[in-house]
């Protein structure tokens, strides 16, 4: 038995529309033009976005924060010793998906991700709370461990550990990686599943717009 009888369920949309002419021809304009309208209207961590790296036993997908754009380019944070950190550093062919399901829209990036500089890595992690910063060294992140307590129990040596630190410093496998889009998809659900469907692929003077069918 299922626990939620989903298979008849068809939910139209009907928030809005996205038009060729209400365009911004700068798809990081138009990106920012989105993440303010969800910021606006309150959603749950507008700038959580899924992630999906390419690894040895092939893709797999997580949420993880954006922290900013820089130069063009979408900017989040990892623990290089992690699944993602490792994958990042084998292959660089990323996805970001931007899941503003209340909005009924969704953005999707194709792109490249490389490593940021240390100068950003430690300007971003100096921004960072202290229970972060710690955590961060507490953390052999995505490597198992043998119960909730013992990770708890590291970050309380951690805590003592660092106690007299005025500034924690960045682990060295800790940084920031910046995406390079090919490819940027604007989605606004429309009724009837005639979804609009707008778009950017880079080329190499510009971008080029094109709309998708649904």
């Amino acid at each position: 038995m299922r626990p939620v009888d989903f298979i008849g369920r068809h939910d139209d949309y009907e928030q809005g529309a996205l038009r060729e002419a209400e365009l911004d021809p700068d798809p990081f304009r138009q990106f920012v033009r989105w993440l303010a309208d969800a910021e606006a209207a309150d959603l749950a961590s507008p700038n959580a976005m899924v992630l999906t790296t390419v690894g040895p036993a092939g893709p797999t997908s997580r949420t993880v924060l954006l922290k900013d754009l820089v130069g063009a380019r979408f900017e989040f944070v990892t623990n290089g010793t992690s699944r993602k950190g490792r994958a990042l550093a084998a292959d660089g062919r990323v996805s970001l998906l931007f899941p503003w399901y209340a909005l009924e829209r969704q953005v999707l990036v194709d792109g490249t991700a490389t490593a940021a500089s240390d100068g950003m890595s430690d300007r971003y992690w100096a921004s960072r709370p202290r229970g972060s910063q710690l955590a961060a060294w507490a953390s052999d992140q995505s490597q198992p461990i043998a119960s909730r307590d013992a990770l708890e129990g590291r970050m309380r040596e951690v805590e003592q550990r660092l106690a007299g630190a005025g500034t924690i410093p960045r682990p060295p496998h800790w940084g920031a990686w910046l995406v390079e889009p090919a490819r940027i998809e604007f989605w606004q659900g429309r009724p009837s599943r005639l979804h609009d469907r707008l778009v950017f692929t880079r080329e190499p003077d510009g971008w080029r717009i094109e709309r998708l069918q649904p």
